[in-house]
Protein backbone atom coordinates (compact mmCIF):
# COMPACT_ATOMS: atom_id res chain seq x y z
CA UNK A 1 0.00 0.00 0.00
CA UNK A 2 1.64 3.30 -1.07
CA UNK A 3 2.30 5.99 1.24
CA UNK A 4 -0.63 9.45 1.46
CA UNK A 5 0.61 13.12 2.09
CA UNK A 6 -1.20 15.75 2.25
CA UNK A 7 1.58 17.38 0.39
CA UNK A 8 4.55 16.64 -1.58
CA UNK A 9 7.20 18.54 -2.93
CA UNK A 10 9.31 17.69 -5.97
CA UNK A 11 12.87 19.60 -5.03
CA UNK A 12 14.41 20.42 -2.30
CA UNK A 13 15.60 23.84 -3.28
CA UNK A 14 15.30 27.01 -2.29
CA UNK A 15 11.70 26.82 -3.55
CA UNK A 16 10.64 23.41 -2.58
CA UNK A 17 12.28 23.22 1.05
CA UNK A 18 10.66 26.43 2.42
CA UNK A 19 7.19 25.33 0.69
CA UNK A 20 7.89 21.21 3.18
CA UNK A 21 8.50 23.04 6.16
CA UNK A 22 5.83 25.66 6.17
CA UNK A 23 3.19 23.16 4.63
CA UNK A 24 4.30 21.10 7.96
CA UNK A 25 4.28 24.07 9.97
CA UNK A 26 0.70 24.84 8.98
CA UNK A 27 -0.40 21.19 10.13
CA UNK A 28 -0.30 19.40 7.02
CA UNK A 29 1.30 15.82 6.71
CA UNK A 30 4.21 16.43 3.91
CA UNK A 31 6.92 14.72 2.04
CA UNK A 32 9.61 16.18 0.28
CA UNK A 33 11.65 14.41 -2.72
CA UNK A 34 15.46 15.20 -3.72
CA UNK A 35 17.49 13.27 -5.55
CA UNK A 36 20.84 15.35 -5.47
CA UNK A 37 24.26 14.13 -4.64
CA UNK A 38 27.13 15.39 -2.99
CA UNK A 39 30.86 14.45 -3.61
CA UNK A 40 30.05 12.20 -0.89
CA UNK A 41 27.65 9.88 -2.51
CA UNK A 42 24.84 11.35 0.26
CA UNK A 43 21.69 13.60 -0.54
CA UNK A 44 22.41 17.41 -0.59
CA UNK A 45 19.41 19.53 0.71
CA UNK A 46 19.13 23.35 -0.43
CA UNK A 47 19.44 22.46 -4.30
CA UNK A 48 21.45 24.82 -6.79
CA UNK A 49 21.21 27.78 -4.78
CA UNK A 50 22.61 26.37 -1.37
CA UNK A 51 24.76 23.97 -3.23
CA UNK A 52 26.28 24.94 -6.71
CA UNK A 53 25.29 28.45 -6.43
CA UNK A 54 24.08 31.46 -4.46
CA UNK A 55 25.86 30.56 -1.39
CA UNK A 56 29.41 29.10 -2.91
CA UNK A 57 29.61 31.87 -4.99
CA UNK A 58 29.05 34.38 -2.44
CA UNK A 59 31.45 32.38 -0.17
CA UNK A 60 34.41 32.65 -3.02
CA UNK A 61 33.44 36.42 -4.00
CA UNK A 62 33.66 37.53 -0.17
CA UNK A 63 37.35 35.35 0.15
CA UNK A 64 38.73 36.77 -3.04
CA UNK A 65 37.51 40.33 -2.19
CA UNK A 66 39.18 40.23 1.31
CA UNK A 67 42.46 39.21 -0.59
CA UNK A 68 41.60 41.77 -3.42
CA UNK A 69 41.54 44.42 -0.69
CA UNK A 70 44.61 43.38 1.30
CA UNK A 71 46.79 43.54 -1.35
CA UNK A 72 45.30 46.89 -2.66
CA UNK A 73 43.44 48.71 -0.38
CA UNK A 74 45.03 47.83 2.98
CA UNK A 75 48.04 50.64 2.55
CA UNK A 76 45.37 53.74 2.50
CA UNK A 77 44.57 52.42 6.07
CA UNK A 78 48.23 52.42 6.95
CA UNK A 79 48.35 48.68 7.08
CA UNK A 80 50.86 47.21 4.89
CA UNK A 81 51.23 43.81 4.13
CA UNK A 82 54.12 41.44 2.72
CA UNK A 83 53.96 38.06 1.61
CA UNK A 84 50.84 37.87 1.08
CA UNK A 85 49.27 35.09 -0.96
CA UNK A 86 46.22 33.07 -2.06
CA UNK A 87 45.49 29.43 -0.99
CA UNK A 88 43.15 28.57 -3.68
CA UNK A 89 42.07 24.74 -2.59
CA UNK A 90 41.66 26.38 1.14
CA UNK A 91 39.55 29.20 -0.02
CA UNK A 92 37.29 26.55 -2.40
CA UNK A 93 37.45 24.16 0.74
CA UNK A 94 36.03 26.74 3.26
CA UNK A 95 32.87 26.87 0.40
CA UNK A 96 32.21 23.47 0.79
CA UNK A 97 32.12 23.07 4.32
CA UNK A 98 29.87 26.34 4.43
CA UNK A 99 28.26 24.43 1.99
CA UNK A 100 27.62 21.18 4.09
CA UNK A 101 26.93 23.52 6.97
CA UNK A 102 24.09 24.81 5.38
CA UNK A 103 22.57 21.40 4.19
CA UNK A 104 22.75 19.94 7.21
CA UNK A 105 21.18 22.59 8.63
CA UNK A 106 18.14 22.22 5.87
CA UNK A 107 17.96 18.28 7.10
CA UNK A 108 17.51 19.32 10.64
CA UNK A 109 15.24 21.56 9.82
CA UNK A 110 13.04 19.00 7.67
CA UNK A 111 12.92 16.74 11.52
CA UNK A 112 12.41 19.38 13.24
CA UNK A 113 9.00 20.43 11.48
CA UNK A 114 8.48 16.25 10.80
CA UNK A 115 8.80 16.76 7.32
CA UNK A 116 8.91 13.21 5.47
CA UNK A 117 12.52 13.35 3.36
CA UNK A 118 12.03 10.74 -0.02
CA UNK A 119 15.58 10.09 -1.34
CA UNK A 120 15.06 9.63 -5.25
CA UNK A 121 14.00 11.26 -8.65
CA UNK A 122 10.40 12.62 -8.27
CA UNK A 123 7.64 12.26 -11.38
CA UNK A 124 4.05 13.06 -11.42
CA UNK A 125 1.67 10.82 -12.11
CA UNK A 126 -2.19 11.00 -12.97
CA UNK A 127 -4.59 11.84 -10.52
CA UNK A 128 -1.72 13.45 -8.24
CA UNK A 129 -0.10 9.86 -8.09
CA UNK A 130 4.07 10.36 -7.56
CA UNK A 131 6.72 8.11 -8.71
CA UNK A 132 10.05 8.14 -6.50
CA UNK A 133 13.25 6.69 -8.21
CA UNK A 134 15.51 5.59 -5.65
CA UNK A 135 19.57 5.47 -6.91
CA UNK A 136 19.12 2.02 -7.66
CA UNK A 137 16.85 1.95 -9.67
CA UNK A 138 14.01 1.04 -7.24
CA UNK A 139 10.48 2.73 -8.05
CA UNK A 140 7.54 3.43 -5.91
CA UNK A 141 4.61 5.40 -5.44
CA UNK A 142 3.34 7.95 -2.90
CA UNK A 143 -0.42 9.49 -3.09
CA UNK A 144 -0.73 13.03 -2.25
CA UNK A 145 -3.80 15.33 -2.24
CA UNK A 146 -1.82 18.32 -3.50
CA UNK A 147 1.67 18.44 -5.18
CA UNK A 148 3.86 21.58 -5.34
CA UNK A 149 6.50 20.81 -8.64
CA UNK A 150 9.93 22.62 -7.61
CA UNK A 151 12.67 21.22 -9.52
CA UNK A 152 14.31 24.12 -10.57
CA UNK A 153 16.73 24.77 -13.15
CA UNK A 154 20.09 24.06 -14.71
CA UNK A 155 22.72 26.02 -16.85
CA UNK A 156 22.14 26.58 -20.52
CA UNK A 157 24.57 24.78 -22.58
CA UNK A 158 25.14 26.30 -26.49
CA UNK A 159 26.84 24.06 -29.44
CA UNK A 160 29.67 26.48 -29.77
CA UNK A 161 31.38 25.94 -26.49
CA UNK A 162 30.10 22.85 -25.62
CA UNK A 163 31.73 22.28 -21.51
CA UNK A 164 33.64 19.76 -20.29
CA UNK A 165 34.12 20.50 -16.88
CA UNK A 166 38.07 20.53 -17.26
CA UNK A 167 38.63 23.68 -19.53
CA UNK A 168 35.23 24.66 -20.67
CA UNK A 169 33.26 25.02 -17.35
CA UNK A 170 29.57 26.00 -16.59
CA UNK A 171 29.18 27.78 -13.53
CA UNK A 172 29.25 25.07 -11.03
CA UNK A 173 32.81 23.70 -12.59
CA UNK A 174 33.66 28.10 -11.96
CA UNK A 175 33.38 27.21 -7.99
CA UNK A 176 35.55 24.22 -8.28
CA UNK A 177 38.90 25.55 -10.10
CA UNK A 178 42.07 24.69 -7.88
CA UNK A 179 44.17 27.69 -9.07
CA UNK A 180 43.72 30.83 -10.93
CA UNK A 181 43.96 30.38 -14.54
CA UNK A 182 46.12 33.14 -15.90
CA UNK A 183 43.50 33.77 -18.85
CA UNK A 184 39.75 33.34 -18.28
CA UNK A 185 36.94 33.72 -20.48
CA UNK A 186 33.89 34.42 -19.66
CA UNK A 187 30.28 33.84 -21.99
CA UNK A 188 27.43 35.89 -20.32
CA UNK A 189 28.56 39.55 -19.28
CA UNK A 190 24.60 38.08 -16.72
CA UNK A 191 24.75 37.98 -13.38
CA UNK A 192 26.55 35.08 -12.89
CA UNK A 193 29.13 35.63 -15.94
CA UNK A 194 30.46 38.88 -13.65
CA UNK A 195 30.30 37.06 -10.60
CA UNK A 196 32.59 34.73 -11.27
CA UNK A 197 34.59 36.74 -13.49
CA UNK A 198 35.05 38.96 -10.63
CA UNK A 199 36.23 36.43 -8.05
CA UNK A 200 39.06 34.83 -10.62
CA UNK A 201 40.17 38.55 -11.58
CA UNK A 202 40.69 39.87 -8.12
CA UNK A 203 43.06 36.88 -7.53
CA UNK A 204 45.21 37.33 -10.81
CA UNK A 205 43.30 36.24 -13.69
CA UNK A 206 43.16 38.04 -16.83
CA UNK A 207 39.20 37.86 -17.37
CA UNK A 208 37.49 38.81 -20.59
CA UNK A 209 33.59 38.90 -20.55
CA UNK A 210 32.05 38.12 -23.82
CA UNK A 211 28.50 39.02 -24.11
CA UNK A 212 26.18 38.88 -27.73
CA UNK A 213 23.52 41.62 -26.29
CA UNK A 214 25.04 45.42 -27.13
CA UNK A 215 23.53 46.81 -24.50
CA UNK A 216 25.09 46.26 -20.47
CA UNK A 217 23.31 44.97 -17.88
CA UNK A 218 19.41 45.78 -19.85
CA UNK A 219 17.27 44.63 -16.83
CA UNK A 220 18.76 47.36 -14.66
CA UNK A 221 18.69 51.01 -14.50
CA UNK A 222 20.24 52.81 -17.30
CA UNK A 223 22.35 55.27 -15.12
CA UNK A 224 23.51 51.99 -12.60
CA UNK A 225 24.67 49.94 -15.80
CA UNK A 226 26.22 52.66 -16.74
CA UNK A 227 28.56 53.14 -13.69
CA UNK A 228 28.74 49.23 -13.52
CA UNK A 229 30.30 49.04 -17.03
CA UNK A 230 33.06 51.71 -15.90
CA UNK A 231 33.45 50.57 -12.81
CA UNK A 232 33.83 46.46 -13.24
CA UNK A 233 36.54 47.55 -16.18
CA UNK A 234 38.73 49.36 -14.42
CA UNK A 235 38.73 46.62 -12.13
CA UNK A 236 40.03 44.71 -14.74
CA UNK A 237 37.25 42.91 -16.58
CA UNK A 238 37.44 43.24 -20.18
CA UNK A 239 33.79 43.15 -21.00
CA UNK A 240 33.61 42.82 -24.71
CA UNK A 241 30.14 43.85 -26.31
CA UNK A 242 28.00 42.29 -29.29
CA UNK A 243 30.75 39.67 -28.91
CA UNK A 244 28.74 36.46 -30.23
CA UNK A 245 30.45 32.98 -29.98
CA UNK A 246 30.58 30.86 -32.57
CA UNK A 247 32.69 28.52 -31.94
CA UNK A 248 35.59 26.69 -29.52
CA UNK A 249 38.32 23.72 -29.43
CA UNK A 250 40.73 22.83 -26.65
CA UNK A 251 43.82 21.84 -27.20
CA UNK A 252 47.09 21.17 -25.14
CA UNK A 253 44.74 22.59 -21.78
CA UNK A 254 43.61 25.70 -23.72
CA UNK A 255 40.26 26.83 -25.40
CA UNK A 256 40.38 28.89 -28.52
CA UNK A 257 37.07 30.45 -28.67
CA UNK A 258 36.03 32.14 -32.19
CA UNK A 259 33.49 35.17 -32.22
CA UNK A 260 32.27 37.99 -34.22
CA UNK A 261 31.61 41.84 -33.01
CA UNK A 262 31.15 44.59 -34.71
CA UNK A 263 34.93 44.44 -36.44
CA UNK A 264 33.86 40.96 -37.56
CA UNK A 265 35.70 37.58 -36.63
CA UNK A 266 38.23 37.90 -33.79
CA UNK A 267 39.87 34.88 -32.11
CA UNK A 268 40.95 34.43 -28.39
CA UNK A 269 43.22 31.94 -26.46
CA UNK A 270 41.79 31.09 -22.95
CA UNK A 271 42.99 28.56 -20.41
CA UNK A 272 39.82 28.63 -18.93
CA UNK A 273 36.37 29.20 -20.12
CA UNK A 274 33.28 29.58 -17.93
CA UNK A 275 29.55 29.61 -20.25
CA UNK A 276 27.30 31.48 -18.29
CA UNK A 277 24.68 32.26 -20.73
CA UNK A 278 21.47 31.83 -18.59
CA UNK A 279 19.45 29.02 -16.89
CA UNK A 280 16.77 26.34 -18.14
CA UNK A 281 13.89 25.29 -16.49
CA UNK A 282 14.48 21.50 -15.32
CA UNK A 283 11.55 19.80 -16.31
CA UNK A 284 13.05 15.89 -18.04
CA UNK A 285 11.17 13.33 -16.73
CA UNK A 286 9.31 15.43 -14.17
CA UNK A 287 5.81 14.95 -15.60
CA UNK A 288 4.15 11.73 -16.85
CA UNK A 289 2.16 12.33 -20.72
CA UNK A 290 -1.18 11.95 -18.60
CA UNK A 291 0.14 13.92 -15.76
CA UNK A 292 -2.72 16.98 -17.29
CA UNK A 293 0.06 19.50 -16.39
CA UNK A 294 1.26 22.18 -19.30
CA UNK A 295 4.31 23.57 -20.36
CA UNK A 296 4.31 26.88 -21.88
CA UNK A 297 6.02 27.48 -25.27
CA UNK A 298 9.45 28.40 -23.60
CA UNK A 299 9.01 24.91 -21.63
CA UNK A 300 8.45 26.50 -18.53
CA UNK A 301 5.37 25.34 -16.38
CA UNK A 302 2.62 27.02 -16.97
CA UNK A 303 0.81 28.50 -13.93
CA UNK A 304 -1.19 31.46 -12.52
CA UNK A 305 -0.92 34.22 -10.40
CA UNK A 306 -1.25 31.87 -7.32
CA UNK A 307 1.07 29.35 -9.17
CA UNK A 308 -1.75 26.54 -9.65
CA UNK A 309 -1.36 24.67 -12.84
CA UNK A 310 -3.15 23.59 -15.10
CA UNK A 311 -4.67 20.44 -12.65
CA UNK A 312 -6.37 21.13 -9.47
CA UNK A 313 -4.16 20.75 -6.23
CA UNK A 314 -0.69 20.91 -8.73
CA UNK A 315 1.22 23.82 -8.06
CA UNK A 316 4.68 25.07 -9.31
CA UNK A 317 7.21 27.31 -8.36
CA UNK A 318 10.67 28.83 -8.19
CA UNK A 319 12.73 28.46 -11.85
CA UNK A 320 10.55 25.92 -13.32
CA UNK A 321 7.82 28.65 -13.85
CA UNK A 322 7.40 32.44 -15.47
CA UNK A 323 9.28 35.30 -13.49
CA UNK A 324 12.97 35.70 -12.32
CA UNK A 325 14.37 33.07 -11.59
CA UNK A 326 15.58 33.98 -8.06
CA UNK A 327 16.03 32.01 -4.65
CA UNK A 328 13.77 34.19 -2.43
CA UNK A 329 11.37 34.63 -5.26
CA UNK A 330 10.88 30.55 -5.29
CA UNK A 331 10.96 30.62 -1.29
CA UNK A 332 8.15 33.54 -1.24
CA UNK A 333 6.17 31.20 -3.49
CA UNK A 334 6.83 28.26 -2.21
CA UNK A 335 5.32 29.92 1.45
CA UNK A 336 2.26 31.32 -1.08
CA UNK A 337 1.58 27.74 -1.88
CA UNK A 338 1.56 25.99 1.32
CA UNK A 339 -0.64 29.01 2.87
CA UNK A 340 -3.28 28.38 0.19
CA UNK A 341 -3.09 24.78 0.24
CA UNK A 342 -4.17 25.35 4.11
CA UNK A 343 -6.99 27.41 2.86
CA UNK A 344 -5.39 30.66 3.62
CA UNK A 345 -5.85 33.60 1.25
CA UNK A 346 -2.03 33.97 0.97
CA UNK A 347 -0.93 36.54 -2.36
CA UNK A 348 2.77 37.11 -3.50
CA UNK A 349 3.50 40.75 -5.22
CA UNK A 350 5.72 39.97 -7.93
CA UNK A 351 6.24 44.12 -8.25
CA UNK A 352 8.47 44.55 -5.66
CA UNK A 353 11.28 41.42 -5.67
CA UNK A 354 14.49 42.93 -5.59
CA UNK A 355 17.51 41.99 -7.78
CA UNK A 356 20.89 41.78 -6.78
CA UNK A 357 24.34 41.12 -8.47
CA UNK A 358 27.37 40.42 -5.78
CA UNK A 359 30.13 42.34 -7.58
CA UNK A 360 31.50 44.89 -5.67
CA UNK A 361 30.63 47.72 -5.88
CA UNK A 362 27.17 45.86 -5.30
CA UNK A 363 24.39 46.06 -7.76
CA UNK A 364 20.70 45.84 -6.65
CA UNK A 365 16.99 47.21 -7.40
CA UNK A 366 13.59 46.97 -6.72
CA UNK A 367 10.70 48.07 -8.98
CA UNK A 368 10.89 50.34 -11.90
CA UNK A 369 13.69 51.68 -13.82
CA UNK A 370 13.49 55.16 -15.29
CA UNK A 371 13.85 53.86 -18.57
CA UNK A 372 10.55 51.60 -17.81
CA UNK A 373 8.60 54.38 -16.37
CA UNK A 374 9.40 57.13 -19.19
CA UNK A 375 8.40 54.14 -21.96
CA UNK A 376 5.32 54.00 -19.98
CA UNK A 377 4.66 57.36 -19.82
CA UNK A 378 5.06 57.89 -16.41
CA UNK A 379 5.99 61.85 -14.97
CA UNK A 380 8.68 60.96 -12.41
CA UNK A 381 11.14 62.90 -9.95
CA UNK A 382 14.37 61.64 -9.40
CA UNK A 383 17.14 61.86 -6.23
CA UNK A 384 20.38 60.57 -6.52
CA UNK A 385 23.34 60.97 -3.66
CA UNK A 386 26.70 59.54 -4.70
CA UNK A 387 28.60 57.35 -1.75
CA UNK A 388 31.41 59.89 -2.38
CA UNK A 389 29.57 62.40 -0.10
CA UNK A 390 29.24 59.56 2.78
CA UNK A 391 31.12 60.08 5.66
CA UNK A 392 31.09 56.38 6.52
CA UNK A 393 31.67 55.26 2.50
CA UNK A 394 34.74 57.47 3.10
CA UNK A 395 35.72 55.96 6.61
CA UNK A 396 35.32 52.57 5.21
CA UNK A 397 37.33 53.30 2.05
CA UNK A 398 34.75 52.48 0.10
CA UNK A 399 33.10 55.36 -2.02
CA UNK A 400 32.13 54.16 -5.62
CA UNK A 401 28.84 54.46 -6.89
CA UNK A 402 25.55 56.02 -5.62
CA UNK A 403 21.70 55.42 -4.38
CA UNK A 404 18.86 56.43 -7.16
CA UNK A 405 15.16 57.07 -5.89
CA UNK A 406 12.32 57.24 -8.55
CA UNK A 407 9.39 58.85 -7.46
CA UNK A 408 5.57 59.85 -9.31
CA UNK A 409 5.69 63.38 -10.17
CA UNK A 410 2.32 63.56 -9.31
CA UNK A 411 1.50 61.62 -5.83
CA UNK A 412 5.99 61.80 -4.53
CA UNK A 413 5.18 57.43 -4.40
CA UNK A 414 8.45 55.89 -4.55
CA UNK A 415 8.27 53.48 -7.82
CA UNK A 416 12.35 52.43 -7.68
CA UNK A 417 15.26 52.24 -6.02
CA UNK A 418 18.77 51.39 -7.60
CA UNK A 419 21.88 51.41 -5.85
CA UNK A 420 25.51 50.80 -6.93
CA UNK A 421 28.13 50.80 -4.10
CA UNK A 422 28.54 49.15 -0.90
CA UNK A 423 26.23 47.48 0.89
CA UNK A 424 23.63 48.04 -2.12
CA UNK A 425 21.85 45.26 -1.50
CA UNK A 426 20.45 46.46 2.05
CA UNK A 427 19.83 49.50 1.01
CA UNK A 428 17.89 48.24 -1.47
CA UNK A 429 15.61 46.25 1.10
CA UNK A 430 15.10 49.24 2.76
CA UNK A 431 13.49 50.84 -0.25
CA UNK A 432 11.09 47.33 -0.66
CA UNK A 433 10.32 47.67 2.90
CA UNK A 434 8.88 51.47 2.06
CA UNK A 435 7.74 50.48 -1.01
CA UNK A 436 5.70 47.82 -0.05
CA UNK A 437 3.29 50.11 2.48
CA UNK A 438 3.42 52.86 -0.07
CA UNK A 439 6.29 54.93 0.71
CA UNK A 440 6.70 58.80 -0.45
CA UNK A 441 10.32 59.87 -1.17
CA UNK A 442 8.90 62.38 1.26
CA UNK A 443 8.25 60.00 3.99
CA UNK A 444 11.53 57.98 3.50
CA UNK A 445 13.33 62.41 3.86
CA UNK A 446 11.08 62.70 7.20
CA UNK A 447 12.51 59.61 8.96
CA UNK A 448 15.63 59.61 11.48
CA UNK A 449 18.10 57.87 9.57
CA UNK A 450 21.52 57.13 12.24
CA UNK A 451 24.83 58.68 11.11
CA UNK A 452 27.23 57.87 10.11
CA UNK A 453 25.64 55.17 8.25
CA UNK A 454 25.37 54.35 4.63
CA UNK A 455 21.61 53.92 4.96
CA UNK A 456 21.63 57.56 5.12
CA UNK A 457 22.62 57.76 1.47
CA UNK A 458 18.86 56.51 0.61
CA UNK A 459 17.87 59.20 3.36
CA UNK A 460 19.51 61.80 1.20
CA UNK A 461 18.56 60.14 -2.18
CA UNK A 462 14.93 60.25 -1.57
CA UNK A 463 15.29 64.08 0.12
CA UNK A 464 16.85 65.09 -3.23
CA UNK A 465 13.41 63.49 -4.92
CA UNK A 466 12.22 66.74 -3.89
CA UNK A 467 15.40 69.21 -4.71
CA UNK A 468 15.84 68.91 -0.34
CA UNK A 469 18.51 66.92 -0.31
CA UNK A 470 21.54 68.69 2.78
CA UNK A 471 24.56 67.23 2.14
CA UNK A 472 24.82 67.69 -1.90
CA UNK A 473 23.50 70.37 -4.21
CA UNK A 474 20.53 69.87 -5.25
CA UNK A 475 19.14 70.33 -8.96
CA UNK A 476 17.93 73.67 -9.47
CA UNK A 477 14.25 73.12 -10.55
CA UNK A 478 13.49 73.67 -14.74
Amino acid sequence: MSQKFDVVVIGAGPGGYVAAIKAAQLGLKTACIEKYQDKDGKIALGGTCLNVGCIPSKALLDSSWKYHEAHDGFAAHGISTKGLSIDVPAMVGRKNTIIKNLTGGVAGLFKANGVTLLEGHGKLLAGKKVEVTDKDGKTSVVEAENVILASGSRPIDIPPAPVDQDVIVDSTGALEFQSVPKKLGVIGAGVIGLELGSVWARLGAEVTVLEALDKFLPAADEAVAKEALKTLTKQGLQIKLGARVTGSEVKKKQVTVNYTDSEGEQKIVFDKLIVAVGRRPVTTDLLASDSGVDLDERGYIFVDDQCATSVPGVYAIGDVVRGMMLAHKASEEGVMVAERIAGHKAQMNYDLIPSVIYTHPEIAWVGKTEQQLKSEGVAVNVGTFPFAASGRAMAANDTGGFVKVIADANTDRVLGVHVIGPSAAELVQQGAIGMEFGTSAEDLGMMVFSHPTLSEALHEAALAVNGGAIHIANRKKR
